[in-house]
């Protein structure tokens, strides 16, 4: 039995992720959870959002996954570590490989960086750029308006141009030249960012270095799938099966048209 890569997210937002891990590695099997029954987690205390990311740890572990991505940035800043301690797996986040991302492409060196409530109110993207460049300039503003938009599947309509435009409108008095996208959500909503940030700003997505720390992790452990494999894929949430699904189609698009795909519905305590 093919050994997966388990990604775990507040709700759709993990799938961003799981888009870049499909593109770059096709032949690695996917399991992932979406907490959508009570996200966001942004808002949340954080030992409640460590009690959340625990128990869904502890039932994908049942799969027995080669590897574990906590594809949520609040997951990430108030888990991975505690996560990391007591699971005998390698555990990957989304900040670092952002972080990471960012300072490769800031050339004025004030970084932007938006995200949930929780996150920002963390400080762990400031830590992660101030620790690979001490002298960058961070400036961060919560989001907390987006996530609902996603899981709504509401990516383009005016309503999310004009949430989008009155959050963000602050940041655009800044000098900065890249701006990260520091929820996994907010990618369903680079069109509309985009427009209001405008084209000298660089938005950055973790998920495309955070793939490639996947990748480097499990060659170094000999545990790359092997070529020519066909995954079957697993999705699990804890509510909306029928939205979650749609937008996990649409997302994935090509990536999941011809593999084999199964779609459960697990629910989680309230």
């Amino acid at each position: 039995m093919q050994q997966a890569i388990a990604v775990l997210d507040s709700g759709v937002g993990g799938l961003t992720v799981v888009k870049e891990v499909m593109r770059q590695l096709p032949q690695e099997k996917i399991l992932y959870f979406g907490d959508t029954a009570r996200t966001p987690y942004g808002s949340r205390p954080a030992e409640e959002v460590l009690a959340f990311t625990s128990e869904i740890v502890d039932y994908l572990i049942q799969y027995q996954p080669k590897m574990i991505v906590i594809a949520c940035n609040t997951a990430t800043a108030v888990a991975l570590e505690e996560i990391r301690r007591r699971v005998n797996l390698p555990i990957v986040g989304v900040i670092n490989p952002g972080a990471r991302a960012a300072i490769g492409r800031t050339k004025s060196g004030v970084v932007g960086v938006i995200g949930t409530d929780g996150t920002i109110k963390s400080g762990a993207y400031e830590h992660a750029l101030k620790r690979l460049s001490p002298k960058v300039e961070v400036i961060s503003r919560a989001c907390p308006s987006f996530v609902p938009l996603v899981e709504a599947g509401n990516f383009n309509s005016s309503e999310t141009f004009r949430t989008v435009s009155e959050a963000l409108l602050p940041l655009r008095r800044s000098d900065m030249d890249c701006l990260i996208l520091g929820c996994t959500h907010y990618p369903f909503l680079c069109h509309p960012i985009s427009e209001v940030m405008g084209q000298d700003v660089v938005l950055i997505n973790s998920a495309e270095e955070t793939a490639r720390e996947i990748s480097t992790i499990l060659h170094e452990k000999s545990e790359l799938a092997g070529r020519g494999e066909v995954p079957i894929h697993q999705f699990f949430c804890s509510a909306e099966p029928r939205k979650f699904q749609e937008i996990a189609q649409i997302w994935l698009g090509e990536q999941i048209w011809l593999m084999p795909v199964v779609w459960q519905v697990y629910q989680l305590r309230a």
